[in-house]
């Protein structure tokens, strides 16, 4: 099937959808949920998320297919921007999640039961001087060094641009520092 008949078919699918043809659902979904699996599963490097992602992907487009505009675009990059933006969403909200748990106990995380009195002595000092550190310039540390987020990862999170997170990160650690050799 050449490209223009695959969009055609795929276009007579979406509007059937719209109208509320659960058959072409499922036909939609036989012809582009692979596609659309690689995708998601490429964004989010795990198979049951991506089949938790691609379900509600298919939920959406039951939903929005009376949005679908042919003349904005051909319909498979339609579904492959909802599934791209789906997959990205939930990628944010596992990070998201991962920020609250981080915020609660990221320094019992880093904890080791075999740790001495002055391993334990420094960790306090970290506690202590992060405390002390402003709270977007802290969990920004937190988040970049001890899970591992990029800067533009960050400057999405906090809906700033990048060079704030990168001021962000030198500020906190020369006040870190400056606290760490001060204790």
């Amino acid at each position: 099937m050449g490209s223009a008949q695959r969009d055609g078919e795929l276009a007579r699918l979406i509007g059937a959808v719209a109208r509320g043809d659960d058959a072409a659902l499922r036909a939609l979904y036989e012809a582009m949920a692979p596609k659309l699996l690689g995708i998601i599963l490429r964004i989010l490097r795990d198979r049951a998320a991506a089949d938790d992602a691609l379900q509600e992907v298919f939920v959406s487009i039951w939903q929005r297919a009376g949005s679908y505009d042919p003349r904005a675009g051909a319909p498979h990059v339609w579904l492959v921007a909802i599934a791209r933006h789906r997959a990205i969403d939930r990628l944010r909200q596992d990070r998201s999640s991962r920020l609250t748990q981080t915020e609660e106990g990221w320094l019992e995380r880093l904890a080791d039961t075999r740790d001495d009195e002055a391993d334990l002595a420094r960790r306090d000092a970290l506690s202590h001087c992060l405390g002390a550190v402003e709270a977007p310039q802290r969990e920004c540390i937190v988040l970049a060094y001890c899970e591992g987020w990029s800067r533009e990862e960050l400057a999405a999170r906090y809906g700033c641009p990048v060079n704030t997170v990168k001021t962000w990160l030198r500020r906190g650690l020369i006040s870190l520092r400056g606290c760490l050799e001060a204790a």
